[in-house]
């Protein structure tokens, strides 16, 4: 079926697609009438995340990790790579499986991609650009990643996918695409994953004080994830490889987030300075041009609207979990 961005796909695999943006990519991909195979291990996603669509005969959840090899029963012409965990909480508790879904798990999507002619999509992230020295941050910047630091499993898992993925489309020829994604948050976001928005938002409602770290002078870009998930799929409408930045380019001082999430939620939460970890970004912006130019697409959900959104789901539905245990691998 024809996809708001042109394409017609008939049948979409989305790995991680149980996972925060996976979720919300399998729900616009069906809304499309697109076929869904949604691959997940639930390392880090969750089943409640995909329930509504479980139902639906267009929808197929497979249990796997695809760091070992796997099937899908049909053939499909996307095949969109969002496996990983993403959060400072999952990828420091599960730092060997993080670097063998950026290595393993991306090959072998890359595999079900090249073996059925399908556009490719890796999910890649602003965590590429490390702690920049240019900002903001275009594609062209090469970063200033620390390859041994705390933070390096999920940075250098990201590096390495995107050298795979650009090493298959040369000496394979397999249509690939890398998009980058700059702090997206919204509805499904785990409580407990250790990022900022759902980090305050958990604990102005539960009226503890908002953790911020360092001086909370250093900065994030907010992208909602709708507008997120158009931007990937109108990257894998177009014919472009990128590697290309989708985020929002607006900066928010990690101070100013909190205080207005307590602001949002009328919360008499009160702020508390903690220590601010290892190799943290002083600065994250995307320059959004090449999307802009190439994709004709750039956020349109304001940072208040969506952060109202986000607030309004987790009052109904919690923090979602509770904390991890940190395990070794």
């Amino acid at each position: 079926m024809a996809t708001s961005s042109g394409p017609r796909w008939e049948h979409a695999v989305v790995t991680g697609g149980a996972g925060f943006v996976g979720s919300h990519l399998c729900a616009a991909l069906l809304d499309e009438g697109v076929a869904v195979t949604c691959v997940d291990d639930f390392s880090t996603g969750r089943r409640e995340n995909v329930s509504a669509l479980l139902g639906r005969p267009d929808f197929a959840l497979l249990e796997a990790n695809v760091s070992e090899p796997f099937h899908v029963d049909r053939p499909p012409d996307l095949v969109l790579h969002f496996a990983s965990p993403a959060s400072p909480a999952d990828y420091l508790r599960l730092p060997l499986h993080t670097l063998e879904v950026g290595s393993l798990g991306t090959r072998n999507a890359l595999g079900v991609a090249h073996g059925s002619g399908a556009r490719f999509v890796l999910a890649s992230t602003s965590e590429v650009y490390g702690d920049p020295q240019e900002h903001p941050q275009n594609e062209r910047y090469w970063g200033n990643v620390n390859p041994v630091g705390p933070r390096s499993v999920y940075d250098e898992a990201k590096r390495f996918g995107e050298a795979l993925t650009t090493a298959e489309a040369s000496a394979h020829g397999t249509d690939t695409a890398i998009v980058r994604l700059f702090n997206t948050y919204g509805p499904r976001m785990r409580g407990y994953d250790g990022r900022a928005v759902p980090t305050f938002i958990r604990q102005a409602l539960a009226g503890e004080p908002l953790t911020v770290t360092g001086d909370g002078l250093q900065t994030r870009s907010l992208c909602y994830v709708d507008d997120t998930v158009r931007g990937i799929l109108a990257t894998a409408a177009h014919t472009m490889r990128g590697p290309v930045n989708l985020g929002n380019p607006t900066e928010i001082t990690m101070l100013d987030l909190a205080r207005w999430i307590v602001e949002l939620t009328g919360s008499r939460s009160e702020i508390r300075f903690i220590e601010r970890p290892t190799d943290d970004p002083a600065v994250r912006c995307p320059d959004i041009t090449l999307a802009r130019d190439k994709l004709q697409w750039e956020p349109v959900v304001q940072a208040e609207e969506g952060l109202r959104r986000t607030i309004a789901w987790f009052r109904e539905h919690g923090a979602a979990e509770s904390p991890a245990p940190r395990l070794a691998s």
